[in-house]
């Protein structure tokens, strides 16, 4: 008998990550191809589009089942990293390496482009302030420093949307993607012209710009592929964030808290990112901190080489919160939210000849809690009042730091059936685009499920409630050293 599925892909910065699921939402194959980061000078991230299409064309195979008519693909969503630079010529060819959302070349344009359009309108216009990571900033930089490249360019993609072109040969994008090149208007969801306009860019080298689940194209076999979503966005969908109400946690390399807002408001200084939502008529804010689940491993390398993450948690258990006055700052690699700082560096503090290698874990645990706790209260600025949040990633297999987390945030953590992320929230916007749905909602409702709940605790809440006050101090009086 042939199985039908919907098939959700995430083009990620390491490899493409495929899931196939039953329109009840059961996962029946998955399938993951990777491809190699390229690094041409230091601070410089890079890769191959056409490794992106040779990853999901493997992917794509081994979903649709080894034997053919085995499965039979319905709907197909995509999603992927933001803000990375695809450039094509008037032939739909790569004219040089993508430039990736982790690459930081781009501070003397992001600071052009903050000169040319006012920070006050930039934020009013597009949610965000202009950060290395987006995509704008690469284009400024290309036609600085590349103008042969840039003299060639006749369409600009994102990574997921080159995967698309060379899917069903049509050139788009989802909202939630384009809130991330800082050359869309978030509130009118459409490109702003008045941004392309200042930075002179022009109009026609962007794809048409649909809602997450709409139809975008055919697969060569007829299958409808949706328009889709970043890989954040994709995630927060497959843990059933679409609407205002349980916010979303990501415990991954970095950290995020996601919410979605019925209505466009966006933070004076943009300390967190307002994009629009995989969910037409939604939109959404989040406070994305650069080293969550990424400060763990850093500290597994090197101090505890080979050690398995359950040995190092054991460990962190044994000590009481607070760690007796040890605190850890997270900013390893700069940090976005709430300081837009790259220069931002981490540290320990409170060190004493008590501490052993288990206090260390435990006050990486803590310290990224507490960063994942200012991104929170960014959100309550913005008059968020959220009542429990759903939580992925990494870092959530950890019991004793999800306990961590619920009980800084004082919010109940709710783990879900599947743990796929942007991968899951893909295959269900297939489903919409194949028909199987009405919309994200009824997708949701089909298929996401709670399977737990971690609730904070309360005999740690007066541990935690000194533990912050004494981390966000630590930030200001550490930054004058990193000025030196």
């Amino acid at each position: 008998m042939t199985e039908q599925v919907l098939v959700g892909l995430d083009v990620g910065t390491t490899g493409v990550k495929g899931i196939a699921i039953t329109a009840g939402g059961e996962v029946v194959a998955r399938a993951e191809a990777g491809y190699e980061l390229r690094v041409p000078k230091p601070g410089w991230a890079e890769q191959d589009p056409e490794d992106w299409w040779r990853a999901s064309k493997l992917v794509l195979a081994s979903l649709s089942g080894e034997r053919a008519g085995e499965r039979e693909v319905v709907g197909i969503g995509l999603s992927g990293q933001m803000h990375g630079l695809v450039c094509l010529d008037e032939e739909r060819s790569v004219i040089r390496p993508a430039i990736l959302w982790n690459d930081q070349r781009t501070g003397e344009e992001c600071a052009e482009i903050e000169r040319r359009i006012g920070l006050e309108r930039l934020i009013e216009l597009t949610g965000n302030r202009a950060i290395p990571g987006f995509t704008a900033p690469k284009l400024l930089w290309l036609r600085r420093h590349e103008p042969d490249s840039y003299a060639r360019i006749r369409h600009v993609l994102l990574p997921k949307d080159y995967v698309r072109l060379r899917l069903t040969g049509e050139l788009a994008i989802d909202v939630s993607d384009a809130s991330g090149t800082l050359l869309f208007d978030v509130a009118r969801r459409a490109w702003s012209e008045e941004v392309l306009q200042v930075l002179e860019i022009p109009g026609e080298w962007l794809p048409r710009a649909l809602e997450s689940p709409e139809v975008s194209g055919h697969s060569e076999e007829g299958v409808p592929v949706a328009a889709g979503a970043g890989d954040q966005q994709g995630g927060a969908l497959g843990v059933g964030v679409v609407r205002p109400g349980p916010l979303s946690v990501v415990l991954g390399t970095s950290g995020v808290v996601f919410t979605a807002l019925d209505r466009y408001v966006s933070d004076r200084e943009a300390r967190v990112h307002v994009f629009c939502h995989a969910v037409p008529g939604v939109w959404e804010a989040m406070g994305v901190m650069l080293s969550a689940a990424g400060s763990l491993r850093w500290l597994r390398d090197t101090v505890a080489p080979g050690a398995g993450y359950e040995q190092l948690t054991a460990e962190a258990a044994y000590w009481q919160p607070g760690v007796e006055g040890l605190l850890f700052l997270p900013y390893l690699q700069g940090e976005r939210t709430p300081h837009a700082d790259p220069h931002a560096r981490g540290a320990f503090t409170g060190l004493s000849l008590v501490h052993d290698r288990g206090a260390l874990i435990r006050a990486v645990l803590e310290g990224v809690a507490y960063g994942l706790r200012d991104s929170l209260e960014l959100l309550r600025e913005l008059g968020v009042r959220p009542e429990s949040a759903r939580v992925s990633g990494g870092g959530a297999r950890s019991r004793l730091w999800l306990e961590i987390v619920a009980s800084v945030l004082e919010l109940p953590l709710e783990l879900t059936a599947v743990e796929e992320g942007a991968a899951y929230g893909a295959a269900l916007l297939g489903g919409v685009a194949g028909g199987v749905f009405a919309g994200a909602a009824e997708a949701v409702a089909s298929c996401v499920r709670v399977r737990d709940q971690i609730d904070p605790n309360p005999d740690w809440r007066e541990a935690y409630a000194s533990g912050y006050a004494r981390f966000r101090a630590l930030y200001p009086a550490l930054r004058p050293l990193e000025e030196t």
